[in-house]
């Protein structure tokens, strides 16, 4: 058995496709990581507004670490549902202009038991073609017929549901992790309200980020729940905490507590993590400052980029993807950045498609203009 893992793993290594992680030894509020005793400067995290060392966040945690412990002690139909978790999610409700809120331990685990709880095995689910895994995952679990439309190709979308001849559910990303681009929401609400289908987002990457108010990408084209019935967002990105949530209908919610099987079969997250999400909320309302330098910082990345004649694609968010194609090159990019002092991620198969292995740069409100320039120039040299 030890023998047919051993080939595998080395065949996984001639294709530069083989994955080892990088331990941290030590990092705290700003950009910088010490790694094997080397300063780097992080442009791979997705701590969008720098809030994940944050001395009020901390704070707040450390008082539910005082109050509840570390941990939540059991699933939240048992007895691991507190105060805190219970107020989270009436807070995220608020926030995101829901009737209701309900958390999950993980985005993986929200995606995954929302379509497997919504759709059954007569039903059609929907998804573009460069969706999460977690949402691909959540449409195999459910055992549901599963068509994948061209990405952001909202005319393809139209041809499949024309011919649908049962429920559906559209599932969509807002902002695509690898690629950096926004969903087209305003035509797929226009579609699924025509066709009498489900929406389904995945507001990850735009939670705290898009949108005036940090609100996401539905504030950001100007809609709201009732043209997306069904909300997912994570709280580990731009809330820089850990978690997972869901908003809808009183309705939806109470449907998910009953069959939702990654909310039934798990534990709760733990309430002092909980009240920790609460003070970055607070955070993310108050200081919208981090919002504008954020923008400013990608103006600034995207910009500079095309003076050094960087091919970057298409992206007005902080996730900045280069193209390279070769899942070599990219590993041996990453690799030289890291020794000049920059720490970046190879993005290769199967995360994105064969030849479109590209480098990912992700900004945080941390960053400074100085970093991005020494950053680009060293790629445009390395190039």
């Amino acid at each position: 058995m030890d023998s047919g893992f051993s080939a595998t793993l080395e065949q996984l290594k001639q294709q530069g496709l083989y994955r080892s992680r990088t331990r941290i030894e030590s990092s705290g509020e700003g950009v910088e990581l010490l790694v094997d005793g080397k300063k780097l400067v992080n442009f791979c995290s997705n701590d969008y507004l720098g809030l994940a060392a944050h001395p009020d966040i901390i704070k707040a945690c450390q008082q539910g670490c005082d109050q509840y412990g570390v941990g939540s002690g059991s699933a939240h139909l048992i007895c691991g549902h507190s105060k805190p978790h219970h107020q989270l999610e009436e807070e995220l409700a608020e926030f995101v202009g829901a009737s209701r809120a309900l958390l999950f331990s993980t985005g993986y685990m929200a995606n995954m038991g929302v379509i497997a709880a919504l759709m059954a095995h007569a039903d059609c689910l929907y998804e573009d073609r460069l969706n999460h895994a977690s949402l691909l995952d959540g449409a195999l679990l459910s055992r549901a017929r599963f068509k994948r439309y061209r990405h952001a190709d909202t005319s393809h979308l139209h041809q499949l549901l024309a011919t649908a001849d049962s429920k559906g559910m559209v599932v969509t990303d807002s902002v695509f992790s690898m690629d950096g681009d926004i969903a087209p929401l305003p035509q797929l609400v226009e579609q699924t309200r025509q066709h009498n289908t489900l929406l389904m987002v995945d507001d990850a990457h735009g939670l705290g980020v898009l949108g005036e108010n940090g609100r996401g990408a539905l504030e950001h084209f100007g809609l709201d729940q009732h043209d997306v019935p069904v909300y997912m967002a994570t709280l580990g990105k731009a809330l820089g905490v850990f978690g997972a949530f869901v908003a809808g209908s009183d309705e939806l919610i109470e449907l998910l507590i009953q069959k939702a099987r990654t909310y039934i079969f798990t534990t709760a997250m733990p309430p002092a993590m909980a009240e920790a999400t609460r003070a970055s909320l607070k955070i993310i309302q108050q200081e919208s400052w981090r919002r504008d330098k954020l923008n400013m910082l990608v103006d600034h990345f995207r910009d500079t980029a095309a003076e050094l004649e960087l091919p970057l694609m298409d992206s007005i968010t902080p996730i900045q993807p280069l193209l390279v194609g070769d899942a070599q090159l990219a590993m041996r990019l990453s690799q030289k950045l890291k020794e000049q002092g920059f720490f970046v991620s190879a993005i290769r198969p199967p995360t994105v498609p064969q030849g479109e292995s590209r480098l990912r740069f992700t900004l945080s409100a941390h960053h400074e203009t100085a970093h991005i320039d020494a950053l680009l120039s060293t790629v445009a040299k390395l190039l």
